[in-house]
């Protein structure tokens, strides 16, 4: 991408998703240097159309999609199409941001949180792919940066509270519906999740590795050590919530050095990405609904030390899953190249 250039065309693979209809906002809403956009999808989907700000684009089926006539194609439409088509994206030409989880564990793929590690972003050309990492990773690294760069973290220990989003529309009608029936005395039928989400808790998200974690709980591992610090020790606990949008997390950190949470507070002020929320004195700290759906900073609060250890802290950690843990980073991540001409 040469900087002389002005606009860029771009595929969105997923159109009809709740992340693809998010891509689509958040496009306009950045002012994107756009040329031409393409929403495609599954030849189910073919012929429908859906809303780019005062336009209505036409669903292409991705099958007899010409990917040579795009810069960046944003993959959104599960593993298994963009273990088909993003490889045949890349070959010609196209820059694919894969929001998936198929390419993160490639060494040759980057997997990029734009205010962690920009620099990873150059190893982008052996494949032409980067990929977007899960969505919980996103926005606890994002909040620990600062406190890695500050006193140097030695563990993490992380239980998140995920939003239906998550499971994309299945998930959110699931809830809605299980809702109904509940407040009408009617039964609740359990289809996307193995047992009831409405007025619940489920310590299950993905699905159970051999070691008793998750995958959704190994995935935050083995991101974290790609993208932030590979000698980090991480221990993850996944929670589905009957939240509609926006993940929160609450995360003990174990640091090398004491912690200054003055030091600390400043350095989260002093970054525009993060919005501080901790006065507890007005009841002052970040919640899904407030402060996870339709915003696209993270939020930290509850800022406290260990009762007894200078270098163990506590946080909690807010965003918009759909936003910054899914479309929004994979567009930050096209602003990256473009910004830095690395195409």
């Amino acid at each position: 991408m040469s900087k002389s250039r002005e606009k860029y065309n771009i595929a969105i693979i997923g159109a009809t998703g709740i992340v693809g209809e998010s891509f689509l906002d958040i496009l306009v809403s950045r002012n994107f240097p756009l040329g031409d956009v393409y929403a495609v999808a599954s030849d189910r989907s073919a012929g429908k159309t859906v809303r780019f700000g005062k336009e209505i684009l036409e669903i292409i089926d991705i099958a007899s999609f010409n990917f040579s006539k795009v810069d960046i194609a944003f993959f959104s439409a599960g593993s298994d199409v963009s273990a088909m088509y993003a490889k045949e994206a890349a070959k010609s030409g196209t820059v694919v941001i894969d929001n998936t989880s198929y390419f993160r564990y490639d060494d040759e793929v980057p997997l990029i949180v734009p205010e962690v590690n920009p620099e990873a972003i150059a190893g982008y050309s052996k494949t032409n792919i980067i990929a977007n990492p899960n969505c919980s990773t996103i926005q606890m690294l994002v909040a620990l940066k600062p406190i890695h760069d500050l006193f140097n973290i030695r563990k993490i220990i992380v239980s998140t509270y995920q939003a239906v989003s998550g499971s994309g529309k299945s998930g959110i009608n699931e809830l809605l519906a299980q809702t109904h029936s509940y407040m009408n005395q009617q039964e609740v039928e359990v289809n996307a999740y193995p047992k009831q989400i409405a007025f619940n808790v489920i310590p299950f998200v993905d699905s159970f590795n051999d070691n008793g974690y998750t995958k959704e709980e190994m995935k935050m591992v083995w991101e974290t050590h790609k993208i932030l610090d590979e000698n980090i020790n991480v221990n993850a606990t996944a929670v589905r919530v009957p939240v509609i949008t926006g993940h929160s997390e609450s995360i003990t950190i174990e640091t090398k050095k004491p912690v200054d949470i003055d030091l600390l507070k400043n350095r989260f002020r002093a970054l525009e990405y993060i919005k501080l929320l901790d006065d507890p004195s007005k009841n002052e700290y970040p919640t899904a609904v407030t402060d996870g759906s339709g915003t696209d900073h993270v939020y930290v609060g509850r800022i406290r030390k260990d009762l007894e250890n200078d270098n163990i802290l506590n946080i909690w950690v807010v965003a918009d899953n759909v936003r910054k843990g899914a479309a929004l980073n994979s567009i930050q991540i096209a602003e990256l190249l473009i910004k830095g001409d690395y195409l």
